[in-house]
């Protein structure tokens, strides 16, 4: 699935909690790198949970709960302040 920042955030902290978690799960646990991805900049940090919360270039990560199938970018630039990832770790504009 598709995987979105938050450009509230800062790196290593999350500003989405409450209800914005639940339209915005996080991508939890240590992340591991696939195709496209530079390990180098895959990272966590602790959420205020408990809970590990994956990082690419500094940016939480997040799922956005209307995408349904992968692919899917329905989350892309919601409202001015969601979005898409590039390799690099940049937002996505657009």
């Amino acid at each position: 699935m598709t995987l979105y920042l938050f450009t509230k955030d800062a790196p290593g902290s999350s500003a989405c909690e409450g209800q914005c978690l639940i339209n915005w799960p996080p991508l939890v646990g240590e992340p591991a790198a696939g195709d496209g991805v530079d390990a180098s900049l895959l990272g966590s940090f602790q959420r205020s949970d408990g809970t590990t919360q994956a990082t690419y270039n500094g940016w939480p990560l997040y799922y956005w709960k209307n995408d349904a199938a992968p692919g899917d970018v329905t989350g892309q630039n919601v409202p001015d302040v969601w979005f898409v990832l590039d390799a690099a770790g940049n937002p996505v504009s657009g």
